[in-house]
C-alpha cells in the first residue's frame, strides 16, 4: 500500500489524489452577482447538503494552486451575500464545462455558455433556466480554511427558495432520480452519470441486521463470497429457520447434495439478483 504524508508531496499532487479518491462529487453550479450587479456563473464540485432544518448547502471555491488567487464567485459571495446553486444534469454538462473557463472579470458566463438568465424571486443572482432544480440562497457564513494555494473557502448557504421543474417529479411529488440524470465530478477530466450507476440497498433502519459476526464461520470464511456478499446476508433480521430451509430444499432439489463450492457459487448468483433469503437457504441446505 502507498502511504503518504500530505506534507511530503506537492499541493498539486495531493489535490490529484483527493479529487480522484473522493468521487464522484455533486456539482454546485453557482450563480452570483458582483458588487456592480454583473452576473457570474461557475461550477464547483466541493459541494453537498448539510442540513434540512435549516436547509443548508455548502460549497467551496478553493484558492488557485498555481498562483494563490481567488475565484470571482468567492469575491461576489462576500460582497453580496447571495448565490443561486443550480444542479447539473447530463443535458447541460458540456455547457457547464464551458462556463468553468476562466474568463476575465465582468464576462457573463451565461452568455458564453448559452444559458438562459432566469430571474430569481428572493435573491438577486439569476437562475440557470436550463437547470432542472435551482436553489436560491442567502450566504450565512464564509469560512476560510487557509491562506495558501489550494485552501478552501466554505460558503455556507441557507436555501430560501427552491425551484423544481415539474417534468422531473413523480406522481407522488418526489423527484424522479432516473429522469433527473444528474452528473458528478471525479478526478482529472472525468465525470460520472448518476442514472447509469444507480442500484438499491435496503436501509437497515426499521430492522436490525444480524451482523457478519452472527454468520456461521463456514459461510463467513468462504473463498467464494465477498465482503459485500456477507454484508447482504448480515442485513437480514434473522437467519431462515430449519423448517423454511427444508421446505425450500424440497422445492429446489438442484441445490441438494452439492458440495460447498457449488453451494456458495449458487448463493453468490442469487445475491447478485438480490434474492437474499433464497441465498441463505441454499447455504444452509444440508
Amino acid at each position: 500500500m502507498l502511504s503518504i504524508d500530505p506534507n511530503d508531496i506537492s499541493t498539486v499532487k495531493l489535490q490529484e489524489y483527493l479529487q480522484s479518491a473522493i468521487a464522484p462529487r455533486p456539482i454546485a453550479f453557482a450563480s452570483t452577482l458582483d458588487a456592480l450587479g454583473k452576473p457570474n456563473l461557475s461550477p464547483f464540485s466541493f459541494f453537498n447538503v448539510f442540513s434540512a432544518n435549516p436547509p443548508i448547502l455548502i460549497f467551496s471555491p478553493a484558492r488557485r494552486v498555481r498562483d494563490n488567487t481567488t475565484k470571482h464567485t468567492l469575491e461576489n459571495a462576500k460582497a453580496t451575500q447571495e448565490v443561486v446553486i443550480n444542479v447539473v444534469n447530463f443535458d447541460i454538462v458540456h455547457q457547464m464545462s464551458l462556463a468553468s473557463s476562466e474568463y476575465p472579470e465582468g464576462v457573463n458566463e451565461f452568455l458564453k455558455a448559452g444559458f438562459t438568465m432566469l430571474p430569481s424571486e428572493k435573491v438577486k443572482p439569476f437562475r440557470v433556466g436550463e437547470s432542472p432544480i435551482q436553489f436560491e440562497c442567502k450566504v450565512k457564513e464564509i469560512v476560510e480554511l487557509g491562506t495558501e494555494g489550494g485552501a478552501g473557502n466554505l460558503i455556507i448557504c441557507e436555501v430560501v427558495k427552491l425551484h423544481i421543474k415539474k417534468e422531473y417529479l413523480l406522481e407522488d411529488g418526489t423527484i424522479n432520480q432516473f429522469k433527473l440524470d444528474l452528473v458528478a465530478r471525479a478526478g482529472g477530466s472525468l465525470y460520472s452519470r448518476a442514472r447509469e450507476g444507480f442500484f438499491e440497498i435496503p436501509k437497515p433502519v426499521t430492522t436490525l441486521g444480524i451482523g457478519v459476526d452472527a454468520i456461521p464461520s463456514e459461510i463467513r470464511n468462504s473463498p467464494i463470497l465477498t465482503g459485500n456478499d456477507l454484508g447482504m446476508l448480515a442485513n437480514l433480521e434473522m437467519i431462515p429457520s430449519e423448517a423454511d430451509v427444508d421446505k425450500f430444499a424440497k422445492e429446489h432439489l438442484e441445490y441438494v447434495g452439492i458440495n460447498t463450492v457449488k453451494k456458495h457459487t449458487f448463493a453468490k448468483a442469487l445475491l447478485e439478483k438480490n434474492e437474499v433469503s433464497s441465498a441463505w437457504k441454499v447455504l444452509l441446505i444440508q
